[in-house]
């Protein structure tokens, strides 16, 4: 069950941008699995993707057709991931573009293809290609979250937020975005497609530089277990229906702002349905060095499977997350200055235990569904936050029976 996670009531729709989904049947019938987001001729985008190096067939095929600058819209499935699956894949994700262009009215290169789910199986065109034809035929503004639900793969809840933001002279801009996530998780991106849309008239490469700037302080700032996927991918879209927006211009700050918040939150809603999860945990390394370092030490500890299984278990077992910060790649670590806590519950101080640490005061944190695991290095003013959580025997199940 997700942790203090609740599928949005409702979300803005953004002029512009309109929605349509199908069920293709493509891992089990009898829900849509097929989303696409059809963008106006004023649309600019922009994308940020995996770095795996066997980044998935769509993810090649997105990248290259995004280059063009000519994209119109976005087609995603769930429950075939469609990698590792060589030049068939490659020709698979081409062909669901050309398809996805004629029911729509755009060429092929005009379509990025995105897929979620099992790797290394080819995808159903069968079923697949059929049920793409329909897509032009009930478009809608207001369909964001029936489109969460068609690219939910384990995820329990679907995930989406929206900000509409007022930069004066009764100019309001909307964002509206949903997510799709729940293991295999890890900065770089994670397993996860994200699509977010603004009503604002935004040049490409301002937009690519928002979008990238976003997704360092969220969708990169995650892990559930330390796995990076093939398909990862985080669109940003502006279809140019509202008001115009430059980087120059005074209120940039507060647009990037808001676009970072709603990363943020589908980023965070990631986690908190993470596979069996039961924690939602924020991990605060203050007084680093660099922010590298800060960083560094963060996903050393969130990755650590003895810290979370520890943190599944309630166990304020404070040794293994001291164990953790000493093993991270940190040149010349003194742990002298180092003081670890858990919310406001002190437990290391100067890189020893203090006099005054209760466990059963630890314990009481731990039993919470979320909390901060505090890590101050003394040796700098750089900080980072990270989002993880727990391991548990669910995560386990889920993952042992993800093909049954």
């Amino acid at each position: 069950m997700a942790v203090n996670l609740h599928p949005p009531a409702r979300l803005e729709p953004v002029a512009g941008a309109r929605w349509a989904t199908a069920d293709a049947a493509i891992k089990k019938p009898g829900r849509d699995d097929i989303a696409a987001l059809v963008l106006p001729e004023t649309a600019t985008l922009a994308g940020v993707f995996t770095r795996n190096a066997f980044a998935a067939a769509p993810v090649r095929v997105a990248e290259a057709h995004l280059a063009t600058g000519r994209a119109r819209a976005l087609l995603i499935n769930s429950g075939n991931a469609n990698a590792g699956t060589g030049a068939a894949g490659h020709d698979d994700a081409e062909a669901c573009c050309a398809r996805a262009g004629d029911a729509l009215g755009l060429a092929a290169d005009q379509v990025l293809p995105f897929s979620t789910g099992v790797i290394g199986e080819r995808l159903p065109m069968d079923r697949l290609l059929p049920a793409i034809d329909g897509l032009g035929d009930d478009l809608r503004e207001d369909a964001w979250l029936d489109a969460a639900r068609a690219i939910m793969t384990t995820d329990t809840v679907p995930k989406g937020a929206s900000r509409v933001l007022d930069i004066g002279d009764g100019r309001r801009i909307t964002l509206t975005g949903i997510a799709k996530g729940s293991g295999m998780i890890r900065p770089d991106m994670a397993t996860m497609l994200a699509f977010i849309a603004t009503d604002a008239d935004i040049a490409a490469e301002d937009l690519d530089a928002a979008l990238r700037q976003a997704s360092d302080a969220s969708f990169n700032c995650i892990s559930v277990d330390g796995d990076t996927s093939t398909n990862d991918a985080c669109m940003a879209c502006a279809t140019g229906a509202g008001t115009a927006l430059a980087a120059s211009d005074a209120s940039w700050p507060r647009f990037v702002a808001a676009l970072t918040d709603v990363a943020r939150e589908l980023a965070q809603a990631i986690v908190r349905d993470g596979e069996g999860a039961t924690h939602f945990i924020t991990l605060a390394v203050t007084g680093a060095a660099s922010d590298h370092e800060a960083r560094e030490v963060a996903f050393t500890v969130a990755h650590s499977p003895l810290v979370k299984t520890a943190c599944f278990a309630g166990d304020p077992n404070w040794g293994r997350i001291l164990a953790a910060v000493g093993r991270a790649p940190v040149d010349d670590f003194v742990i002298d200055s180092v003081a670890i806590a858990l919310d406001d519950v002190a437990i290391v101080a100067d890189g020893e235990p203090r006099r005054d640490y209760a466990e059963a005061d630890a314990a009481a944190v731990m039993a919470r569904p979320e909390y901060t695991i505090a890590i101050d290095l003394g040796r700098g003013d750089r900080d980072a936050t990270i989002w993880t959580s727990d391991l548990s025997y669910e995560y386990v199940r889920i993952n042992a029976e993800y093909r049954s």
